[in-house]
């Protein structure tokens, strides 16, 4: 059985993670401060550091999740799925899941106006990008099929994603029908995954 202090410190950082995304979808995330957070989390200011080094993770808390998405589509694949495969299918079931990564959760559009409303968010957003396409590229130069290729692969993925997220986030911020958006969203990911197999071909 896990210890207290086990059990606790991912359900301190949900709580913490709740309340602060909250106040920033309420209020915006340049106005709401960490003691602020810290308070109505009913912790410490150095508790709030201890599970995220950076005001900016607290909203945009899902960059390890992505990491492991990345890794786990490159390394749990079954035998014989290439890596474009796996990444289609990972993708495409996030956005058939609605799942928080997808970009098309019921939430999504508060999330990316609060983002869009902050240039720190932006900024640190660019940063988890860039993140994650050294996660990726560093799997992928283990695979020989990449030789040569893995940064450039990763760069073509990564790119390709954040342009297909990036639309999503204005025509759904601009008002759009979901629904549309969100079939136009799928499809346009397809279209990313037939570019990339032509030019790596699994």
């Amino acid at each position: 059985m896990p210890r207290t202090g086990e059990r606790g410190g991912p359900l301190t950082r949900a709580r913490i993670s709740e309340v602060a995304t909250g106040l920033f979808l309420e209020r915006g995330y340049d106005t709401v401060t960490v003691a602020e957070v810290a308070r109505a989390a009913g912790v410490s200011s150095v508790t709030v550091f201890k599970h995220f080094p950076r005001k900016e993770d607290l909203f945009l808390d899902r960059a390890d999740d992505a990491v492991e998405f990345l890794r786990s589509a490159v390394r749990d694949r079954a035998p014989g799925v290439g890596v474009v495969t796996s990444l289609r299918d990972t993708t495409l079931r996030l956005v058939d899941t609605r799942h928080a990564l997808s970009g098309v959760k019921d939430r999504s559009i508060p999330f990316f106006r609060t983002v869009a409303a902050s240039p720190a968010l932006i900024a640190r957003a660019r940063e988890i990008a860039s993140d994650l396409q050294r996660t990726l590229a560093d799997e992928l130069a283990r695979d020989p099929a990449f030789e040569g290729d893995a940064a450039l692969f990763a760069a073509f993925f990564i790119a390709g994603y954040s342009t297909v997220m990036v639309e999503t986030a204005r025509r759904l911020t601009a008002g759009e029908p979901t629904g549309p958006v969100i079939d136009d969203h799928r499809a346009r990911l397809e279209r990313l995954f037939t570019a990339l197999g032509g030019a790596f071909p699994d």
